[in-house]
């Protein structure tokens, strides 16, 4: 209860007691954490491990960027939502940021795969088994992940763990892409899910000889697939968006001629009313020059 009581103490509130969650949080937000923690209690699936619930823990809610800063002692950055400290099993969420449950499901993710697995895992896994696990891989890769392939951006997985730490705009694709290799993982085990690995690392094992078993893949093996399947992936992904653009525009200027040739079809039948059709060419030839007979005929008769 030392945490709790300090965090409470450094936002002038008290805590409180949600299930098997601690809330603290200012007066002004206390009813919002307490749904969030209500929430957060619950059985879920998680990807390798099950139906669980999340341990006890804390929650504590910000109001703002500087509180979140102050509270952890600047390790959360300016643009950072969220911080999870899964030994002390305490998560600091930002009140202010849109898409909170979002969040809370993210570094809850820590949490319960921390509790599951005692070896020391990449930062690229840490964080993409959250933002998978917690639906956010759906959210980027209409746009993060086009973009990062159509950009050239395919970083190694230790660059990766680089981007993660970096600025916001950085982040924002390399959450992408870590989501996007954890995927991969998944992909490449017998069963198509993280369970093997999971298994594994459980009781420690190093993470290389964990993914080795679960995939059969060396960690460059490993880097080189991923990075080829996300090439091919959202290559075509980008290029079947591009072409069905053009293929739209060209329907649509093809609608609107063929809507106009067919509005101006009446008026067009209109003028052709009373205009004979002219000769072939091969058909009543001109009359030579200076041939009184065959210009007589030609002229229209006399109305007495």
């Amino acid at each position: 209860m030392v945490l709790p009581i300090l965090f409470a103490l450094a936002l002038d509130s008290l805590a409180v007691q949600v299930g098997e969650v601690t809330v603290v949080a200012p007066p002004a937000l206390e009813a919002l954490a307490t749904t969030l923690a209500e929430g957060a209690g619950q059985v879920r699936d998680w990807p390798g491990i099950g139906r669980v619930a999340p341990p006890p823990f804390t929650l504590v809610l910000a109001p703002d960027s500087a509180a979140l800063a102050r509270l952890t002692r600047g390790r959360a950055p300016a643009w950072g939502a969220g911080v999870a400290f899964p030994a002390a099993r305490t998560i600091l969420l930002r009140a202010d940021l849109p898409e909170l449950p979002r969040t809370l499901r993210h570094e809850l993710a820590h949490l319960v795969l921390r509790e599951r697995v005692k070896a020391r895992v990449p930062l690229w896994f840490d964080e993409g088994y959250a933002a998978w696990a917690s639906g956010e891989l759906e959210r980027f890769v209409n746009l993060e992940l086009n973009l990062a392939v159509a950009g050239g951006r395919l970083p190694s997985l230790d660059r990766l763990d680089a981007m993660l730490r970096g600025s916001a705009r950085s982040a924002d694709v390399a959450y992408a892409l870590a989501a996007s290799a954890v995927a991969e993982v998944a992909r490449r085990t017998p069963e198509g899910d993280l369970s093997r690995l999971v298994e594994r690392l459980g009781p420690g094992e190093v993470f290389d000889s964990a993914l080795v078993a679960a995939t059969g893949l060396t960690p460059g093996r490993f880097e080189e697939t991923w990075q080829r399947e996300l090439r091919l992936r959202y290559s075509l992904v980008t290029w079947f968006v591009a072409s069905g653009l053009w293929l739209l525009m060209a329907l649509l200027v093809g609608a609107a001629v063929y809507a106009r040739r067919r509005r101006d079809r009446p008026r067009r039948a209109a003028l052709d009313i009373g205009w004979p059709e002219p000769p072939a060419d091969d058909e009543n030839p001109p009359p030579a020059p200076g041939n009184p007979a065959a210009e007589a005929v030609d002229q229209p008769p006399l109305r007495h």
